[in-house]
């Protein structure tokens, strides 16, 4: 994570929550800083550090990484969630539209979708038939669309038993829009061809 954007995380939480602002504790001494706070939870999030490993580096119990973790968590939703966690509306499409007809030449497209796939090391015994592919070895299975400025507008993880593309879109809410008459309309055309509806590239193993 670049410096910028981690500063910019750090100063967003400690304005929004008084636990992420450093105090004093019961003998004057000052507290874990904002700083230590985030960096023990985004260690978590992202390397899957266990709460209880942070102690020598960051000076903070296996209690307090777990509050910092679900605490993050809850606020940066309530900070960044109508941002980021949301769906593209009628005017980010536009903007999708245009940028992947200027750059790609394919007016229409959305986005491209693929998964990606990674292997669980740690999964339960008793979960390995459900998580296993053909490699043999039990495997997460990420379904994700991110746009050219990296804002990754859709993402989900296959649940079990799904191990491939088809099955992870099947269990998808990807389309449910579509499949409900709620997605906005889109006019462009292709070869003197209309079209109201956009579509996403993807590899051979999609129908």
């Amino acid at each position: 994570m670049r410096r910028d954007l981690f500063l910019r995380i750090v100063n967003a939480l400690q304005n929004h929550s008084l636990y992420f602002q450093q105090r004093d504790d019961a003998s004057r001494r000052k507290g874990l800083s904002p700083l230590q706070k985030c960096t023990a939870a985004i260690r978590q999030l992202a390397y899957g550090v266990p709460a209880d490993n942070l102690d020598e580096d960051l000076r903070m119990g296996e209690s307090t990484s777990i509050k910092c973790l679900f605490s993050f968590c809850q606020y940066a939703v309530e900070l960044f969630g109508d941002q980021y966690l949301r769906r593209p509306d009628a005017n980010d499409i536009q903007r999708l539209l245009q940028m992947h007809e200027e750059r790609h030449g394919f007016p229409g497209m959305l986005g491209s979708l693929d998964c990606m796939y990674w292997e669980w090391k740690n999964c339960p015994v008793a979960w390995k038939g459900q998580f296993t592919r053909g490699h043999g070895s039990p495997t997460i299975v990420l379904e994700a669309i991110a746009s050219q400025d990296l804002w990754i507008w859709h993402a989900f993880f296959g649940v079990a038993g799904s191990r491939n593309d088809i099955n992870v879109l099947y269990e998808s809410p990807l389309f449910n829009t579509v499949l409900q008459r709620t997605a906005p309309d889109i006019n462009f055309t292709v070869n003197g061809a209309l079209y109201t509806k956009c579509y996403y590239l993807t590899d051979g193993i999609y129908p």
